[in-house]
């Protein structure tokens, strides 16, 4: 059989520093954080009050006010960041066979506000199950495909991966694969998550993951510098439109880059802690580079996973220098996580979609908020502190880790 190429057509975002793609890249190079106070519930007693929420968006101002009732809130992300990947590629269905075009999605949590607020509502009653018909279609993680199915009529593959915070990494990668054996010819791909909530919140808080900066919420996201202590929990949504490379072509499509391969794997060490010597991050960066058929010399630019916690920006920093030696100096590398927060379930994508504007724009955005070096860390590599550079990008990979092991790294090429 052969392997068709897979190339990105459109693109979508809705994230703590931009409601769309324009407005994304611009507060990715300009460094600017996405983190501040909590506006969506009272935080004053929680240990973590601030998080990277999205800023000035209201979901009627992009779906009808009917349907979005039926929505949680990360379905509703996923239906903005969609409409604009598919509104940028032009892709139809007087173009394009709907029986072809695939929805595949990513969400670690899915709609944990609808759950919350199902039992909240029950608890605060007299005992009576009055539970909205919509409970279990608002909360589900695989509705989120299926409404963006719905919307547009593609009847092709349509599924959600979950996976924790490599969901929708690995929702690109499972898109690749279904495009390029010949199983479809575009794919909507991507994740949204919206866990900015009290559930959200107070779990990840119990687990101490999250940084407790209230007193600078703007700097709390601070991969690889000493003083690190978690991260900031983000929001908001990522989509791509992966496209067979003919088809494409064939109907005038712009292409920002190809997808060369993916690669997966599991450190099958402990539920939360990354394998302290990043064994699970080293295999999955050489099972991607082998997939797509890549030395490690021909990497420009690795967006890190990055999280901005102790163990884990340690162990990732490790993974890289066991996978590329040398050249691992002379690579770009970043989080952007640093900005944007970490969006769970949906960071894969809105990084993968920061790597592919990189790609286009020969410009590596920053890791901000970089204060002091840690010497657990190698510091001779390029971390890219502080300011974004310069840089013609051939090729671009993004890391993503998930909870319970979980690992994905996709490969992104200029397009020749």
């Amino acid at each position: 059989m052969q392997i068709k190429r897979v190339v990105v057509t459109g693109l979508g975002a809705l994230t703590p520093i931009g409601n769309n793609i324009q407005e994304y890249w611009s507060g990715l190079v300009n460094g600017v954080s996405g983190a501040a106070p909590i506006t969506y519930f009272d935080a004053t007693k929680f240990k973590t009050r601030f998080a990277c929420e999205l800023k000035n968006f209201k979901a009627t101002d992009f779906l009808d006010r009917k349907e979005a009732r039926k929505m949680d809130r990360f379905t509703q992300y996923a239906m903005v960041a969609s409409d604009e990947s598919i509104a940028d590629s032009g892709l139809n269905s007087e173009n394009s066979n709907s029986d072809r075009i695939g929805v595949i999605w990513g969400s670690g949590i899915g709609g944990i506000e609808t759950f919350q607020q199902e039992v909240l509502n029950y608890g605060s009653g007299d005992g009576s199950p009055r539970f909205n018909p919509f409970f279990i279609p608002k909360m589900i993680s695989d509705i989120a495909p299926g409404q963006i199915s719905i919307k547009h009529g593609f009847r092709g593959p349509n599924f959600a991966t979950v996976s924790a915070c490599a969901s929708s990494s690995n929702a690109i990668i499972d898109s690749l694969n279904y495009i390029r054996l010949g199983q479809a010819d575009a794919i909507v791909t991507g994740g949204s998550e919206a866990a900015v909530t009290i559930a959200g919140m107070g779990g990840f808080n119990a687990m101490h993951a999250l940084s407790t900066r209230n007193d600078s919420p703007e700097t709390a996201s601070r991969p690889f510098d000493k003083d690190r202590e978690g991260f900031v929990l983000g929001e908001g949504a990522g989509a791509l439109i992966l496209e067979e490379y003919e088809h494409a072509k064939a109907r005038g499509a712009k292409i920002y880059a190809e997808v060369i391969g993916g690669g997966m794997s599991s450190d099958a060490h402990h539920i939360t802690a990354p394998h302290p010597e990043g064994l699970g991050a080293k295999n999955v960066m050489l099972n991607c580079l082998r997939d797509a058929g890549i030395q490690p010399e021909d990497v420009d630019a690795i967006n890190m996973h990055g999280t901005s916690t102790p163990l884990g920006d340690i162990a990732e920093s490790k993974a890289i220098l066991e996978v590329f030696g040398d050249h691992a100096y002379s690579i770009n590398i970043n989080s952007t996580k640093s900005m944007t927060g970490h969006l769970l379930g949906a960071a894969g994508a809105i990084e993968a979609i920061a790597s592919i504007l990189a790609i286009n724009n020969g410009e590596v955005p920053p890791t901000i908020n970089h204060f002091t070096d840690d010497d657990q860390i190698d510091n001779q590599l390029n971390f890219t502190f502080n300011s974004s550079q310069k840089r013609d990008v051939k090729i671009a990979i993004s890391n993503t880790f998930g909870f319970g092991g979980h690992n994905a790294c996709v490969a992104l090429k200029k397009i020749d």
